[in-house]
């Protein structure tokens, strides 16, 4: 059982304080820098404690937070107080934690900006000063690295950006990044070579090609991908049974009028016999045909949405 963390008197005492008003702005007058505070309009502020922790961690907090209009145009500036009498090694990321529950928390009261969460640590502890760093980068062994990572833009894959023939040499992601790429276009057979290329390598498995096309199928715009799916079966040796299941689902009862949409509304996530939802036979009939060819069981459960009973049957009849 999970104890209920009580504060102690010193929290206590400290809440107690901190949440009337006219304290906090003394309290921010002192502790806050003047770049801050010259944003701050003292007079808009609101208690706003415990409402922006996440449920993780709400039984463990002690802070309180107020919100405070800025001087310049719309926007917030939240202050967040963490009291402490025990020193703590990490309190640098809890810190950080409770300030990104903040911002979380006004997103989803319908603003579309990231507030300021200014965070403050007051300690009165026995142990003085107060032993460790209040930068969160600090909590990292590689302190270097990390403000290398967190104090630049994040890294971008921007895979519409790739020239194909940069992608063709990205080794076993390229299939992936290839159709993903091009899973809009109406006419995948300027990409036929290029598939057929990839797969030759031998990277990829049966497993990973069905899950591939799969996806084609049911996300993708092409015109006709039982054709398109086909001739790539022909001349891939590797995969040629992987995908003429495939396209031979694609020529089931129900098809051809969901392409006519450009849709297959059949499919469900990773499902690739293409049959009319909620055809409960026609799902146990493709189940027992990948079972028998050896596909593993957790892609037999997510492309026909069969649950684990009725796979332990059809595996009992096989």
């Amino acid at each position: 059982m999970t104890k209920k963390f009580t504060p102690t008197p010193h929290d206590a005492v400290f809440k107690q304080f901190l949440s009337e008003k006219e304290t906090a702005k003394d309290f921010f007058d002192i502790w806050l820098p003047d770049q801050i505070k010259a944003l701050c309009d003292l007079e808009s502020l609101k208690v706003e404690s415990g409402s922006f922790i996440d449920a993780n961690m709400k039984n463990y907090q002690s802070d309180i937070i107020y919100s405070v209009n800025t001087k310049k145009g719309n926007g917030y500036i939240y202050v967040l107080i963490e009291h402490q009498s025990t020193p703590d090694k990490l309190i640098a990321w809890r810190l950080m934690r409770y300030s990104l529950g903040a911002m979380q928390k006004h997103l989803e009261q319908g603003n579309k900006q990231l507030p300021l969460v200014f965070p403050i640590l007051f300690y009165c502890g026995e142990q003085s000063p107060h032993p460790y760093s209040t930068h969160w980068l600090d909590c990292f062994e590689d302190r270097k690295l990390a403000e290398s990572i967190y104090t630049n833009p994040f890294k971008l894959a921007d895979v519409t950006t790739l020239d194909d023939g940069e992608i063709m040499q990205h080794k076993r992601i390229a299939l992936l990044e290839l159709l993903q790429k091009h899973i809009r276009r109406r006419d995948m057979t300027e990409l036929l070579d290029s598939i057929v290329k990839l797969l030759s390598y031998n990277y990829y498995t049966d497993n990973q090609v069905i899950t591939l096309f799969n996806y084609l199928i049911q996300e993708g715009n092409a015109q006709k991908p039982m054709e398109f799916i086909t001739e790539i079966a022909k001349q891939s040796e590797k995969h040629e049974g992987a995908l003429m299941t495939i396209a031979q689902a694609l020529r089931q009862e129900g098809r051809q009028e969901g392409l006519q949409k450009g849709k297959l509304e059949g499919i469900q996530e990773g499902l690739i016999k293409g049959v009319e939802k909620g055809r409960q036979q026609e799902r146990i009939e493709l189940a027992k045909q990948f079972l028998a060819n050896g596909v593993d069981r957790h892609t037999v459960k997510i492309s026909t949405g069969l649950s684990n009973d009725q796979l332990d049957q059809l595996e009992n009849k096989i």
